[in-house]
């Protein structure tokens, strides 16, 4: 317990000294940044952070430094206790619990430190000759407060109102926030879509007077699929407005910013384009250390120790013809609304899986449950061990069920596999790279490209399953890995825009802090990401970094 204490008010110390070096930076900035002209572009901040500088918050707010120091208006727009009940400060044990508005507008200020705007009231600024910041403050709205009231937990689920679909746009927030596809129509989980429900309302009607003063010609969100941002996006797509959204890259210290969804991860790769030598080696130098378990996500590292395949799996799978594994993905993630295009969620593929599972004593299936749903402070509520509990999976003779603390090397599994299913994980790109052929279940990042075997129906998925089960040899087509390696090699090295000359990881890796950096280090000329987020930003470029 005390050392626990400890590392709070360490913790604690380092947060307030990185806020101050961020709040005297921006003070900086204001300084110095020459007058701004023309349209603003508008950063929307809501879900990026409450007491800490997130690594989404780090890269919204150096992007913004960099324009303004060049001269081009930003407009922000923040939220000063704009929601009744917010995402990341929701409590799911209890929902009634109040918000942490205190600390996360405090966060928020140190963030615009020497911007105009009125910080104290949360009035809108109703002129836009330069940079400034909008604060909007929480509003209920009685004749909304009325209509939603009585509604069940679908009727809110679908809910419309003055042409704004606020219930799909709260859903995926409220699954992130209580660790589940499946929601309980329970009073908890009516009240806190109601609540977000009357908070999207709050956000629309405030930035919808935010574009009208603004006339921004980008929006910028995080992610996209929170409903903060997802209500901004909606209405500024709407208008005709360009929305980037941004996430965490795929290497620390980097971001991915996009004019699609960033959770989809839409990336162009010409047809043309074929890696060179140096490229190849890049890329194969990143795979050893992904097979070896040295890489993180999102600040996370989830295997400190992979092992290999035992000799009591070894002896087991010698009793059956073949090995097939099966890697599923966090139910609740924010991929998993794109990823739901052929079954209607995951545990919906996993269930027809089952009944072929059944068929087949010969061949030894292999789920592995992914590391991410017994995250500290992220845990799932709605598990694959659950799954395999409640149908006596691992009653079967046929089928090992890995779970998520279990650190065995999927690679190895990989390599022993005749084929690998996956829902939309990524670890199907990387079976692709190693040749092995993979069957995809859901709408991944990697299958908008020709990289795995992707039936588009559930009558299909079962009789490409059938049909590989029973094969002798499957026959990949010789495209799957060119093009698995391509799109690996524009995620890892094109899409994701280092950051690490001005952000580091903090104390708890998953937030980061500034480092000590000369403003210069922000111009264009002098920073490749920063050159390719102004590219994409005033140019229209697909935020890819180019070769060197």
């Amino acid at each position: 317990m005390k050392e626990f204490f400890k590392q709070r008010i360490y913790r604690g110390l380092v947060r307030r000294l990185n806020n101050l070096k961020i709040a005297r930076t921006s003070y900086l900035v204001s300084r110095i940044a020459p007058a701004p002209s023309g349209q603003p572009i508008a950063f929307f901040k809501a879900s990026t952070g409450i007491d800490d500088l997130s690594w989404n918050s780090g890269f919204h707010l150096l992007a913004s430094w960099a324009l303004r120091l060049q001269g081009i208006p930003v407009a922000y727009f923040a939220c000063n206790s704009g929601m009744s009940k917010c995402v990341l400060g929701t409590n799911r044990d209890q929902p009634h619990k109040e918000m942490p508005c205190k600390t996360c507008v405090m966060q928020a200020r140190a963030l615009y430190a020497g911007v105009d705007g009125d910080k104290n009231t949360g009035r809108h600024v109703d002129t836009y000759t330069g940079t400034h910041v909008n604060w909007f403050f929480f509003e209920r709205d009685p004749q909304l407060v009325t209509r939603i009231s009585q509604l069940s937990l679908p009727e809110l689920s679908t809910f419309h109102f003055q042409s704004i679909p606020l219930g799909p746009l709260c859903l995926p927030a409220l699954r992130w926030v209580l660790r589940i596809h499946h929601l309980n129509d329970d009073e908890n989980t009516r009240y806190l879509l109601r609540e977000y429900i009357l908070s999207a309302w709050n956000v629309a009607r405030k930035f919808e007077t935010f574009l009208d003063a603004t006339n921004p010609r980008a929006v910028v969100v995080f992610n996209g699929q929170f409903f903060p941002e997802a209500t901004a996006a909606h209405l500024a797509r709407k208008r005709g407005i360009r929305v980037i959204t941004h996430e965490v890259g795929f290497k620390t210290g980097t971001a991915f910013f996009t004019d699609g969804e960033a959770t989809i991860y839409p990336i162009h790769i010409p047809d043309s384009f074929e890696m060179s030598e140096r490229e190849n080696n890049l890329l194969d130098e990143y795979l050893a250390k992904r097979f070896q378990g040295d890489f993180t996500m999102a600040g996370i590292q989830f295997w400190t120790n992979m092992k290999k395949l035992d000799e009591s799996f070894l002896k087991k799978a010698a009793g059956f013809q073949q090995i097939v594994p099966i890697f599923t993905n966090v139910i609740f993630d924010t991929s998993q609304p794109h990823a739901n295009v052929v079954f209607e969620d995951m545990f919906h593929w996993l269930d027809e899986t089952l009944s072929v599972i059944r068929k087949h004593p010969q061949t030894l299936f292999v789920i592995r449950a992914h590391p991410d749903e017994m995250r500290v402070r992220k845990s799932s509520r709605e598990t694959v061990g659950e799954w395999v509990t409640r149908h006596g999976v691992d009653k079967e003779a046929n089928v090992i069920f890995i779970s998520p603390r279990e650190t065995l090397s999927s690679y190895d599994l990989i390599q022993r596999s005749k084929f690998v299913m996956v829902y939309n994980s990524t670890i199907g790109l990387e079976a692709s790279i190693l040749g092995v052929p993979v069957l995809c279940a859901g709408r991944a990042r990697f299958t908008q490209y020709p990289t795995v075997f992707f039936p588009r129906t559930v009558e299909e998925q079962r009789a490409t399953l059938e049909e590989f089960l029973n094969a002798e040899k499957i026959e990949t087509p010789a495209g799957f890995t060119r093009n698995a390696r391509r799109f690996l090699y524009y995620q890892v090295f094109r899409s994701s825009l280092p950051f690490d000359d001005f952000l580091e990881p903090s104390v708890r890796t998953t937030q980061t802090r500034l480092k000590k950096f000369d403003l210069e280090k922000l111009s264009p000329a002098n920073s490749r990401a920063m050159r390719t987020i102004f590219d994409g930003l005033l140019n229209g470029g697909d935020f890819l970094m180019r070769g060197d």
